[in-house]
């Protein structure tokens, strides 16, 4: 029979909680609701709409007639509900609110699952229930990981501007234009296409630029009017489980791009809802966007439901919290001293943002433990991943930002003056294990004119291209998680464009790209295969500096540490152009070493310059103020991996001389 309406109905203990914060589901009543009313089929509607004249809503179920279906209030809370017989799933709606000065606000739905494809404004009637997931053993498998011992190298993506049908061709390319919808591909495609490439590349996970309804391209999804609602550019709800199904049977995580703090100022969105702020608290003084109110519990209710409805109704696997340091500080993005507020203790933290992101950490804790929580958090903020009862802010990972500032201004620093900026490269380490860190070449590094990674790089094209790879080879090798953003993994050499794909007819027609493709999938594929890459990514054990200070050769060397000293690794990275024939360097442990990747490969662009089919066996002589060291080759501006190959055989026992006889008394003689 269906849902009924009955069970759709606003109950008192409902508001309560919605007002006090804690409705965790209110996105199961709030909303539109397909149902059966006294055996008539239509939809439940519901909306959150305080201190207003009336509510009615218009859609074409009723012909966009304003006066035909009015909502009635509840009691108390501010909340407007009623059922419309013949409303079908896919129709078009919107609430018609009249303020108390009698204004008309045509509003989407905050709360709708589905809405209309942009420039359409409305919503969409949709059942997000019904869909069969064949994920179970993916889901299980991520119950029993322990996230701080798995790997955990990202691919962040914008879905419409992965790949696109026709690129180049008329009505692609134009940022300016008003519909690019006939160029995207569908979820469906990408759950095929993308799925099979990011397989084939190695990642563990797929983190998505914010996938929730937005009316502007150019936003990225980062200004939301739909916080409920898959955006319809790629298809429908049920499609986008599809293609969440289709990572997890491959074996790929999906982390999603969340945005509490801030949504845009489209007049059908959130933004004066009732006519007053009720959404929002005040408008952010960078970005345009209005801040949530998070002093009032029904935002925080419709927030914290909107996180766990993602990660429950759709099986993500991690959210990265966007714009945390926005959000932290009451004073984020004010110049004027004369402007500056501060908190009742006095200080310039904003009490009521950390309460809530406590809360979402808390919440996600409690009912999806096996689920990530990631902050993007860009300041020294003390104890961002550590519990709140520690004082933390619960995240599980935080964005390293400090780490790619200082490792890309190093990269782009000609060859000549690196030893003199050779403290960016292993600063980092002085605080690595502070937090649990995730190390970011994310989007915002290719764009806004800050060029592609490539084109930071000195040098020539050979050089450049070293430069990336020596660049993955670093990020790959240092303590954390990693993530890098689409078109990093081929060297595109123009800055990511919103409105037109990779070019990955790139690594299709030129070497050079190509082999630089193959390196990351190989470096991906190593990195999965060692755990003494990420077993102990997050503890000061599971990293060890062999020489930190050898700025003079641009060289760092350190050692990586897994569970079993078996796994360990030392690694050497080249960041000058000179080849090192005869480099000695000071090993973890005796015994033999072999070279176990070389980003210097001719398979890869590189020179050659290799130590392959070389048994190295440790010297006893003191290095790097280790007793046993090696000497390699070192190639140029590259990096060297070398695994433990087995103990050193034991030399033989010296053989004593026997001992000489002992004379006899005097006058007896010993027999000769």
């Amino acid at each position: 029979m269906g849902v009924l309406a009955s069970d759709l109905a606003i109950t008192n203990d409902d508001l309560y909680m919605m007002a006090e914060g804690n409705w965790y589901r209110s996105y199961e009543k709030m909303g539109a609701h397909l149902c059966v009313q006294g055996g008539t089929k239509g939809c439940h509607f519901a909306v959150w709409a305080p201190g207003v004249l009336s509510v009615r809503v218009a859609g074409e179920f009723n012909g966009w007639d304003q006066e035909a279906n009015p909502l009635e209030p509840t009691a108390t809370g501010g909340v407007w509900c009623g059922f419309v017989a013949g409303a079908k799933e896919g129709q078009l709606y919107k609430y018609v609110i009249e303020t108390a000065r009698g204004d008309l606000l045509y509003k989407a739905d905050p709360y709708a699952s589905y809405a209309e494809c942009p420039p359409g404004t409305a919503s969409r009637i949709a059942g997000i229930t019904g869909y069969r997931w064949g994920d179970a053993p993916y889901l299980k498998s991520r119950a029993k990981r322990d996230m701080m011992k798995s790997p955990l190298n990202i691919f962040e993506l914008h879905l419409g501007s992965w790949k696109r049908h026709d690129d180049g061709l008329a009505g692609n390319g134009d940022p300016d234009g008003d519909d690019h919808s006939g160029s995207y591909l569908s979820y469906d495609e990408l759950s095929e296409e993308l799925v099979d490439y990011v397989k084939s590349m190695g990642y563990s996970h797929i983190e998505v630029l914010p996938v929730m309804e937005h009316p502007f391209d150019g936003s990225w999804g980062y200004q939301i009017t739909g916080y409920f609602a898959p955006t319809s550019r790629y298809g429908t709800p049920k499609q986008f489980k599809h293609f969440v199904d289709s990572c997890h049977r491959a074996g790929i995580g999906i982390i999603l791009d969340w945005v509490p703090g801030g949504f845009c100022r489209d007049e059908h969105g959130l933004v004066h809802f009732n006519g007053e702020k009720l959404y929002e608290k005040e408008e952010h003084p960078n970005w345009g966007t209005f801040k949530f109110d998070l002093s009032r519990g029904e935002v925080r209710s419709f927030l914290v439901s909107n996180l766990l409805y993602w990660v429950g109704e759709y099986h993500a696997d991690g959210i990265r919290m966007d714009g945390v340091t926005s959000m932290l500080y009451l004073n984020f993005g004010v110049d004027d001293p004369g402007q500056k507020r501060f908190n009742e203790r006095g200080g310039e933290e904003d009490l009521d943002s950390i309460s809530f992101i406590r809360q979402c950490n808390e919440s996600i804790g409690r009912y999806y433990p096996d689920v990530m929580m990631i902050a993007e958090e860009s300041t020294a903020w003390p104890l961002v991943t550590y519990p709140a009862s520690d004082g933390g802010l619960g995240f599980h990972f935080k964005w390293d930002m400090g780490w790619m500032n200082d490792t890309l201004h190093y990269c782009q620093t000609d060859f000549p003056f690196r030893p003199g900026n050779h403290r960016l490269l292993t600063f980092s380490t002085m605080y690595q294990f502070n937090e649990n860190f995730v190390l970011p070449l994310s989007h915002d590094e290719v764009v806004h004119g800050k060029c592609s990674l490539i084109t930071r790089q000195p040098g020539d094209y050979w050089r450049q291209f070293a430069g990336m790879r020596a660049l993955d080879f670093y990020q790959m090798t240092h303590a954390g998680g990693k993530l890098n953003f689409m078109g990093n993994e081929i060297a595109q050499f123009i800055e990511w464009r919103y409105y037109e794909g990779i070019q990955y007819f790139l690594a299709e027609q030129y070497e050079s790209h190509a082999a630089h493709r193959l390196f990351v999938a190989e470096m991906n594929r190593f990195y999965a295969s060692h755990p003494a890459l990420w077993q102990r990514g997050y503890a000061s054990e599971g990293f060890e500096w062999v020489d930190a200070d050898n700025s003079d050769q641009s060289v760092i060397s350190f050692v990586r540490h897994g569970d079993d000293p078996k796994d360990d690794l030392l690694v050497l990275i080249n960041f000058d152009v000179n080849t090192r024939e005869r480099f000695r360097v000071g090993v973890p442990r005796a015994g033999y070493w072999v070279e176990a990747l070389n980003s210097d490969e001719v398979r890869f662009g590189g020179s050659g310059v290799t130590n392959e089919g070389v048994r190295f066996a440790s010297e006893e002589e003191p290095w790097n103020m280790r007793e046993q060291s090696i000497e390699l080759r070192l190639p140029p501006l590259a990096g060297v991996v070398l695994s433990f190959d087995g103990e050193l055989p034991r030399r033989p026992a010296a053989r004593k001389r026997p001992a000489p006889k002992k004379a006899g008394p005097k006058g007896k003689g010993t027999a000769r």
